[in-house]
């Protein structure tokens, strides 16, 4: 009886021997908080008649080490890139510029990353009225294949936003050059639907124009019929 104990405790032994340590989990996706989205933000502190120093807020991500905050000034396209433990970080910006911020969540232990939404804002200057931001891709996503619907056709979806709140409308430009150069459509609408063959690239951008006669470029989209 007492070798039959021994014998199944040394398989029990054995089966916590054998137990694989649980793999590390990879970063989720952080949740941004200040400054807000689509706002203007002047609670800064000034550096000079230039320069505020703002700070960035967003919340704790499960699984993560380390965070990378990406602010990209739209008018000058230079970005400014700062690694941090904590939930926040403090940057200088110059006074008057609308810029996009997100936040890049880190492990060491996984390859992976999580990044987060893209929110725009303005750094508070002395300007009374506000260009619109630069819209957003939402579908299809640059860089991303599609496949045409039954019509041979595509949908354009994007995002767009304005601190006064005043957007008029949109000019899309749509093609197979880079840049597009022609105008497919002027609305006041978020989507449409373009016509498009198999196996060929196609570049979109869209002007945002808002009441007072300001605009915003979006930059170059890309996608791909398949």
């Amino acid at each position: 009886m007492k070798n039959y104990i021994l014998v199944i405790g040394c398989f029990i032994l054995l089966g916590w021997g054998c137990k694989k340590k649980k793999a590390p989990e990879p970063p989720a996706q952080a949740f941004l908080i200040f400054p807000l989205k689509s706002s203007e933000c002047n609670t800064g502190n000034d550096v000079d008649d230039n320069l505020t120093e703002v700070t960035f807020k967003w919340d704790l991500s499960k699984y993560t080490e380390s965070y990378e905050l990406r602010v990209n000034n739209l008018t000058t396209n230079i970005t400014q890139t700062i690694a941090v433990k904590k939930t926040s970080a403090v940057l200088s910006l110059e006074k008057g510029q609308p810029y996009a911020w997100q936040v890049i969540s880190k492990n060491s232990m996984v390859p992976e990353t999580a990044t987060s939404e893209t929110w725009h804002f303005f750094n508070a200057g002395t300007q009374t009225e506000h260009a619109p931001f630069p819209v957003s891709d939402v579908v299809p996503k640059s860089g991303v294949s599609v496949v045409k619907d039954v019509n041979n056709e595509v949908s354009l979806t994007w995002s767009g936003s304005d601190v006064d709140d005043d957007i008029q409308g949109y000019d899309v430009y749509f093609g197979m050059e880079n840049p597009p150069e022609e105008i497919v459509v002027s609305t006041s609408e978020s989507t449409i639907k373009v016509s498009v063959v198999s196996d060929t690239s196609y570049y979109w951008k869209v002007v945002t124009k808002d009441k007072k006669g300001n605009t915003s470029d979006s930059g170059v989209f890309l996608f791909k019929v398949i």
